[in-house]
């Protein structure tokens, strides 16, 4: 008897080692360290990010903007977070009230595209005129070197 019951162990131990192997054997096949493993891209990550410098306006009554904004025809406070844009991305009114999304500093804002900064005028073809909302959502200070012009990237939002 005692030799049945040995014989019936290692049976049933070499049976575990063989599904043991099994399972290690599949779960190598499964997972391949080699692949490259492949996301998919949210819209936001695939669109445009487009370099541009960064400079302060006020959208204010009586402010450095000079008059109404463009595409409203009215003042707006610099509490809000509004710009302007170079004549080419502002595209004859086409983005007006638009929101952008500008990036700097490690930080994110999304803005509204309320007038044009006229590069006919004397403002650079590369200009986001943002009022002191989006700078201080930017996380910029008022009495840091970047206050008022800074190097930053847009894309629509």
């Amino acid at each position: 008897m005692k030799h049945h019951f040995c014989s019936s162990g290692a049976f049933l131990f070499i049976f575990l080692i063989i599904l043991v192997t099994i399972c290690l054997s599949i779960e190598a096949q499964t997972s391949n360290p080699s692949r490259k493993l492949v996301s998919k891209k949210s819209p936001v990550a695939s669109q445009q990010h487009t370099k541009a410098t960064l400079t302060i306006n006020s959208f204010e009554k009586g402010g450095d903007g000079g008059g109404p904004s463009e595409c409203d025809g009215k003042y707006h406070s610099d509490n809000t977070m509004i710009v302007a844009m170079s004549t080419r991305w502002y595209n004859d009114g086409k983005r007006c009230f638009d929101y952008i999304t500008i990036s700097a500093n490690g930080r994110s804002v999304k803005a509204m595209v309320v007038d044009e900064c006229d590069s006919t005028r004397g403002c650079a073809d590369d200009i986001v005129d943002g009022s002191k909302a989006v700078w201080k959502a930017l996380g910029v200070k008022e009495n840091s070197r970047d206050w008022g012009e800074m190097k930053v990237f847009w894309s629509d939002a």
